[in-house]
């Protein structure tokens, strides 16, 4: 690790100075990085951030909730070794429209910044809108200004400031992309908006963090059909990692709620579902009997799930 430093009041930069060769990778990229959480190796995604062609950059929030890997990254020191993967992109900019509508929500500016910086080498027409519960929970704020100008606009939620989804699409040229990071509640709000404005949902691009939910992390229970298994999940640690630590065989991939392969059967709960995942759509996610384990959770509460286990 290179380099380190605060960009908002819980976020900070940490850089990594890479051995060897880096191949070119796109805005909105991303990397797993080997942490240690109660001496136990694990993985965590992070959003690769623009920085130097012989380093890897990431912004790490530290997270009320952190199952670990936040207060890691956060306690790292320059000159330590780290291992992480070569940037892979899930979150794809096109570069195949006239104008583009940036859109990000606390630490979702990540994705953004890169883009935006992309964009304006590129000479491309762009609008970014950034919104935080605060001013001092905004990152790069300083760089974005000097790279954007009035084609900034920050919203401060803590004086009345939101982003006015149907006006942002209302202006919109027909033929404009969004691009969206921020937490599950605009995510959702920007989906309705823009069917609601009557636009192509190829033309909504989006990226959702893991923690991000309805409802403050709580400790829930769940048992597992035809196992004879009762698992308690902690507030800082997902379905998946809980039900794996206890032995029961899962399939996952992305951990990041994109695929749904670690979807579980709700067979019936004494709790709401937080669904914190982008797979599901929202019929599916309103008839409350699937859940993705690796970011999904309940309110608290019991439920009975199905792994797809079946006794011989």
């Amino acid at each position: 690790m290179s380099d380190i430093r605060a960009v908002a009041d819980d976020v900070r930069r940490i850089a990594f100075a890479v051995e060897g060769s880096l191949p070119r990778f796109d805005p909105g990229s991303h990397t797993n990085v080997r942490v240690e959480i109660g001496g136990q190796a694990a993985n965590r995604t992070y959003t690769v951030v623009p920085s130097a062609p012989s380093e890897i950059a990431v912004a790490v929030k530290l997270h009320p909730q952190s199952r670990g890997g936040s207060r890691y990254m956060w306690g790292l020191e320059p000159g330590q070794p780290v291992r992480l993967t070569v940037p892979e992109n899930r979150f794809e900019l096109s570069f195949r429209t006239d104008h583009y509508l940036l859109l990000a929500g606390g630490i979702g500016i990540t994705p953004i910044y890169g883009m935006a910086k992309a964009l304006t080498a590129r000479n491309c027409s762009l609008r970014v809108v950034y919104a935080a519960r605060t001013r001092g929970l905004m990152a790069f704020t300083d760089e974005l200004t000097e790279l954007l100008g009035d084609r900034l606009v920050l919203r401060d939620n803590s004086v009345g400031e939101h982003i006015d989804l149907a006006a942002e699409f209302a202006n919109l040229p027909p033929d404009a992309e969004c691009y969206l990071c921020g937490p599950i509640g605009m995510l959702e709000a920007a989906k309705a908006a823009w069917a609601a404005a009557g636009r192509s949902t190829s033309r909504l691009r989006y990226e959702v963090f893991g923690d991000s939910g309805l409802f403050a992390e709580e400790a829930f229970t769940v048992d597992v059909l035809n196992r004879d298994i009762s698992v308690s999940v902690r507030p800082d640690q997902t379905l998946l990692e809980a039900l794996t630590s206890a032995g029961v065989q899962m399939i996952f991939d992305c951990q990041r709620g994109e695929c749904g392969l670690c979807a579980v059967k709700v067979v019936e709960t004494s709790a709401t579902i937080d669904h914190r995942d982008v797979f599901l759509s929202a019929e599916e996610k309103s008839h409350g009997d699937r859940l993705c384990a690796c970011v999904s959770r309940l309110a608290g509460g019991r439920a009975l799930i199905d792994v797809g286990y079946r006794p011989d």
